[in-house]
């Protein structure tokens, strides 16, 4: 234990090589630990087996970032992805768990997050856990509300805030719900109208004597009891059809009824009594289909409710579309929309990791989300993020290239709003082909096969898909890997509140092609932000720049740590694919 404690020391200062070029540094002694003091002692031959890399010995001791940590309690964070089911098994049975989170809390917090989202926890039916057969328990392969409790308790403890994923626009058609509905309405006649005194289950789902698409289903199909879908099978008959815009055993809810908010309040209830800090609210573009003011209605309703009863209450929605549909979801007043305008492997920080999208058209679209987006609710926290449990990974989507990967790895973590990071993308995790099962693998904790807390694939998933790249195990004691890229990322963000929070404008003097020079206002504090998306080197002159002139270099992020910015008699230089803070 003593011996991996020193590695995950040693590791956090060693990884200053990319994040050099201030212009003061604090004396290395001075900011040593006692425990860093001891590993300095025992540790001396890493030294200098990290001295003939390029690293000095001295050098070896200084913080991951250059600067003190500025780390602005409030609901922009940086947030960390987490399908429960594939991280980390505490209890040997090959299936993830809530203690197996609790227990890699550490590494959670030690990589610069200081936020998680819990993928759905309910009781389901399903690996994925999208179809809740009861809103206000754990699953049992995951564990108890009393491990959850732990988790909670744990979190807040490192400063780490927790939201669940919550999908209400359906159920499982194995909720009660559904299922006492279903039997009421086989009692009922075509053509005579429930009565809800009766069932008041009923009035929840979307049901009709006669189906209106193609996503309808009759209630004696194969969602309900296990036979075909038509109206002669099951037991007795029935005029009734349920809708399931997903799926036939996703029933949706209709979240007109005013019956179904009672219900929906005291879900929120229950999760804010248990410490959570948030909702990710599923698919709200689909609650009904083509009726934006009805959808943002509805999150603006549930989110008020919340932050009636916790005033840092936090949301975020998932609004799959085109960034213009995205900005008018923030006509809901909540907080958050996953930015996938630029995401995913077509979206604007891929393209550009991969030189394919020029820094100065991304300096565009940092102006332009900000414009969209506060139009609708002035106080919107951007959502950006690479990939997540839908998409390729983005070792797919980059070809396995590591450069190109840390180079859409730091692009995110210049991005304003609350940056999320899924699962596994910070060691180039890969996936394959379509299948969601195959987006959503196992935590590679140590390339070692059968590692402690390895959980086996999701049912579904297919075999052979091999990551290019090592485990956490050894990613974190090697400089050069994608985790440490990510570690001194997040670092340069944590240093720097104004990247998250700061007014954008672009220094159009200093922007052009592959460089890009922005500014970011917060508070009456100003950075100004550089990014080279080119893979070749880049001289910027900033002394003609009124806006910039007179900052200096504050800290840096470069692909290898070899590389090095500096700024000297006005010449900022960036390598390829660097990103500076001038300040």
């Amino acid at each position: 234990m003593k011996k991996r404690i020193v590695s995950i020391l040693l590791i956090s200062v060693l990884a200053v090589a990319s994040l050099g070029g201030c212009t003061s540094v604090n004396n290395p002694e001075s900011t040593k630990t006692g425990a860093e003091n001891e590993a300095d002692n025992n540790e001396a031959d890493d030294n200098e087996a990290v001295a003939e890399n390029g690293i000095s010995a001295e050098d070896a001791w200084l913080p991951v970032g250059q600067q003190e940590l500025n780390i602005i309690d409030d609901n922009y964070r940086n947030y960390y992805e987490i399908f429960v089911h594939s991280f980390y098994d505490s209890d040997g049975d090959g299936i993830g768990d809530l203690n197996g989170v609790t227990e890699k809390l550490d590494y959670v917090a030690e990589m610069g997050f200081n936020g998680i989202w819990l993928m759905p926890v309910f009781p389901s039916p399903t690996y994925h856990k999208y179809d809740a057969t009861d809103y206000m328990a754990v699953d049992e392969q995951y564990g108890t509300i009393e491990d959850f409790d732990r988790l909670m308790e744990k979190a807040h403890s490192l400063g780490i805030r927790v939201i669940i994923d919550l999908a209400i626009n359906h159920t499982s058609s194995q909720h009660p719900w559904f299922k006492e509905a279903c039997e009421y309405l086989r009692t009922v006649e075509a053509g005579s109208e429930p009565d809800y005194n009766e069932c008041p289950y009923a009035a929840y789902y979307h049901f009709a004597n006669e189906p209106t698409g193609n996503t309808w289903y009759h209630v004696n199909g194969t969602a309900v009891i296990g036979n075909s879908n038509n109206p002669e099978s099951g037991p007795g008959s029935t005029a009734w059809y349920y809708e399931g815009s997903f799926w036939d055993q996703m029933p949706d809810l209709d979240l007109s009824c005013e019956e179904l908010w009672t219900e929906l309040e005291k879900i929120a209830d229950f999760w804010i009594e248990h410490g959570v800090d948030g909702f990710r609210m599923d698919a709200p573009l689909h609650y009904e289909e083509n009726r934006t003011d009805f959808n943002t209605a509805v999150l603006g309703r549930f989110y008020e409710y919340c932050v009636s009863k916790n005033p840092d209450f936090y949301m975020v929605s998932e609004v799959w579309a085109a960034e213009g549909i995205i900005a008018d979801y923030y006509g809901s007043k909540t907080p958050s929309m996953f930015n996938f305008d630029a995401a995913q492997a077509e979206g604007k920080l891929i393209k550009a990791g991969n030189s394919k999208y020029k820094a100065a058209n991304l300096a565009e679209a940092f102006v332009l989300y900000q414009e969209d987006f506060s139009a609708g609710n002035p106080e919107y926290i951007d959502a950006p993020f690479l990939t997540n449990h839908d998409n390729p990974r983005v070792a797919n989507a980059l070809n396995n290239n590591p450069e190109a990967m840390k180079r859409a790895g730091g692009l995110l973590m210049i991005m304003g709003g609350s940056p999320f990071v899924y699962y596994g993308e910070e060691i180039g995790m890969c996936s394959s082909g379509t299948k969601d099962e195959n987006k959503r693998l196992p935590m590679i904790w140590s390339s070692e096969t059968e590692a402690e807390g390895t959980t086996r694939k999701p049912e579904g998933a297919d075999s052979g898909i091999v990551s290019k790249f090592a485990g956490v195990e050894e990613q974190i004691s090697d400089p050069e890997s994608i985790l440490n890229y990510y570690r001194r990322a997040l670092r340069l963000r944590n240093e720097n509140p104004e990247i998250a929070r700061g007014y954008v404008t672009v220094v159009p003097e200093l922007t052009a092609e592959n460089a890009a020079v922005i500014v970011k206002t917060w508070n009456e504090s100003r950075i100004a932000v550089a990014f080279n998306t080119s893979k070749e080197e880049i001289v910027i002159d900033v002394s003609g720049a009124e806006t910039v002139s007179k900052m200096e270099l504050y800290g840096y992020l470069t692909v290898e740590s070899t590389g090095k910015v500096t700024l000297e008699d006005g010449r900022l230089t960036l390598p390829a694919g660097a990103v500076a803070v001038l300040r």
